[in-house]
């Protein structure tokens, strides 16, 4: 119990630290940057390629020589620009840390060409069930070469747009509210504030008389700031980011989901109505909605580097430096105070109103929310089992059989199967219960007279007992992640990164969820474990045994069985907002160990020995639950 209490904190824990409901993918904020490039009149895209040449210099080798590579499939051995802002804030926290990872790091290119995949994957996909395998893959592979990936910015909402307070707020009002110094981080205000400092960083590289050196690292880091800018600007077109970032983990992660999948018609503050669908499910006309606003934003920074928008960038006596922007969206949750020259007020602002209008927040006239199967909850759970056993506890009760048997009880656990795009499975919970089993089908000796005696003389006849079941996933071997929880005092990061990829199946992902057509299949060796003991009521256990053929023995005994899933098969799932119900069917082993034996009749003699019972088996259970 200690070991169990011990193991359900660390996942409460890990639970805060790992919701992942970013924007857009990996390839559809590519698609989107791609898009928007093409879209930019010659001029400026002369422009954009004469300052990508220079920020490229000393980076020939990772660097595309064009700007944007829309034929780059799988494997790629190069970055171009539109890969910059899919991998900020999903594969990064800063600009900084962004650009580093693009020039500095190997592992950004195995997220390049899973990604590459994972387009071609959901292109061929053809029904939902392949969709959610496909993204599924893609996230056991992202999270083997990126640790970070699921838990990045795990802490704030920077991916998401603000609710709006109330149905009169008018756009004024809600920029100000996105912006205004401590204000919770949202993608505006992320977006804001990065294309500030993108426009700065350009300002100056037109502005001051630079060495060729300087220029060249000034204008990389002012496309670093612009890239990581873009991936939030994208974000607020995602459906799921614009329902409102109120509710509990389980409603955000929930909503988002549905919204992203279901699509949801939205109007921008300028007036244009829409349709928006989300992450993982963008159509073309959702790329090309998203890309209007990204081209001005680029636009924006172009004019900014060629002169043609002018404003005081050195106003409030910022220092600009030739390195991108360090501010960090997953160690802060805030907005930070800024002072820059009015006159950029108005053009960001008109890249602003373009952007949806949220939904409101908790209240009348609130978007319909919806729950993930995430968070702690109650339950019960019955079943039954029919197993067929290698023989009885005798040593000369070889013959083989089978038995079935009921149970029930209550489940207390934590749900967080919808942490990464509902292909996890991060279910913890421990069972208590009762169990009550018939007689065994073979009988205790070899006599035909012995198969009238029903349950008298089975092998081993009906037995009642405590049933107990925990299940949880591990990351390598079983429960690696209870031995291991100390770490999380240490480097939370770091068992939060463990826990994630055990959920998803491991560290070898052979126990990854797989959707089919007629419901989810898995397996579990080593998930989950049930342990009954037998014989600890007040009536004992008792069991014919052949000493010999002359002479049988009643012998007093209790038992432990274990039981081992090793399948899982799920045909069905409902799910209201804070009850789930679901049928699942099992394929198990176990083993069941005899102890504390001693004869009854006839008095004198040596108690025999008894045997364990191997078996193999099935076991079909209800699973309710109750989500707080």
């Amino acid at each position: 119990m200690k070991l169990f209490k011990q193991s359900f904190v660390s996942v409460v824990l890990l639970f805060f630290l790992s919701i992942k409901a970013y924007g857009w993918i990996y390839p559809e904020h590519r698609d989107i940057t791609l898009l928007a490039i093409q879209n930019l009149s010659p001029e400026y895209r002369s422009v954009l390629d004469e300052l990508w040449a220079k920020a490229r210099t000393g980076y020939e080798e990772r660097l595309t020589t064009a700007v944007i590579d829309a034929t780059q499939s799988v494997n790629p051995t190069q970055l171009d620009y539109a890969s910059w802002p899919a991998i900020s804030g999903d594969h990064s926290c800063s600009p900084e840390n962004m650009l580093y990872n693009v020039l500095q790091t190997d592992w950004i290119l195995q997220v390049a060409n899973i990604a590459a995949q994972l387009k071609i994957d959901l292109y061929e996909s053809k029904n939902r069930y392949e969709h959610i395998n496909a993204i599924r893959d893609s996230d056991i592979k992202f999270q083997r070469v990126d640790p970070e990936y699921a838990t990045r910015a795990g802490s704030n909402n920077v991916h998401f747009l603000l609710a709006r307070p109330n149905a009169d707020t008018n756009v004024r009002e809600y920029l100000t509210a996105c912006l205004s110094e401590g204000a919770e981080l949202n993608s505006l205000g992320a977006y804001t504030w990065f294309h500030v400092s993108a426009l700065l960083k350009a300002s100056k590289f037109f502005n001051e008389n630079l060495s060729d050196e300087e220029r060249s690292a000034l204008i990389l880091s002012a496309l670093a700031d612009e890239a990581f800018a873009l991936h939030f600007l994208q974000d607020s077109f995602a459906a799921g980011h614009t329902a409102g970032t109120w509710g509990d983990a389980s409603q955000r992660k929930g909503t988002h989901d549905y919204y992203n999948e279901k699509g949801l018609e939205i109007s921008t503050w300028d007036g244009r109505r829409m349709i928006l669908t989300g992450d993982a499910f963008m159509r073309v006309n959702d790329a090309e909605l998203a890309a209007i606003p990204i081209r001005t934003s680029i636009e924006q920074f172009l004019d900014a580097a060629s002169g043609k928008f002018a404003f005081d960038y050195q106003y409030g006596n910022e220092i600009l430096k030739a390195s991108p922007d360090s501010f960090s969206v997953c160690a802060n949750s805030f907005m930070l105070p800024r002072e820059i020259d009015p006159e950029l007020i108005d053009p960001i602002a008109k890249i602003l109103v373009t952007t949806p209008v949220p939904g409101l927040a908790t209240g009348l006239g609130e978007l319909p929310r919806f729950r993930t199967e995430l968070g702690l909850f109650i339950g019960a759970v019955s079943s039954v089992r029919g197993n067929t056993v290698s023989g009885g506890f005798g040593t000369n009760q070889s013959k083989p059989g089978a038995l079935g048997g009921l149970d029930a009880g209550i489940r207390v656990g934590l749900g967080i199967e919808g942490v990464m795009h509902g292909g996890g499975d991060g279910l913890v919970f421990l069972d208590f219960g009762w169990r009550q089993d018939g007689p065994s089908t073979m009988r205790f000796g070899n006599s035909t007279v012995l198969e009238e005696g029903g349950q008298f003389t089975a092998a081993i006849p009906g037995r009642e007992g405590f049933n107990f079941r925990f299940r949880m996933p591990f990351w390598l071997l079983p429960l690696d992640l209870l031995i291991t929880s100390p770490i999380l005092l240490f480097s939370p990061e770091t068992y939060a990164s463990m826990a994630v990829t055990a959920g998803l199946g491991g560290l070898i992902p052979w126990q990854a969820g797989i959707e089919t057509g007629i419901g989810r299949i898995q397996f579990i060796l080593g998930r989950e474990i049930g342990v009954t003991l037998y014989g600890r009521g007040k009536q004992k256990d008792a069991i014919l045994v052949s000493i010999d053929e002359d002479e049988t023995a009643l012998v007093n005994f209790k038992s432990t069985q274990l039981d081992f899933p090793f399948f899982e098969y799920r045909p069905f799932r409902t799910f209201s907002l804070d009850q789930s119900s679901s049928l699942v069917i099992q394929l198990n082993f176990g083993v069941d160990i005899p102890h504390s034996s001693n004869i009854v009749l006839p008095e004198g003699l040596e108690t025999p020995k008894l045997r364990p019972v191997w078996y193999i088996g099935f076991r079909a259970a209800f699973d309710w639950r109750y989500y707080f």
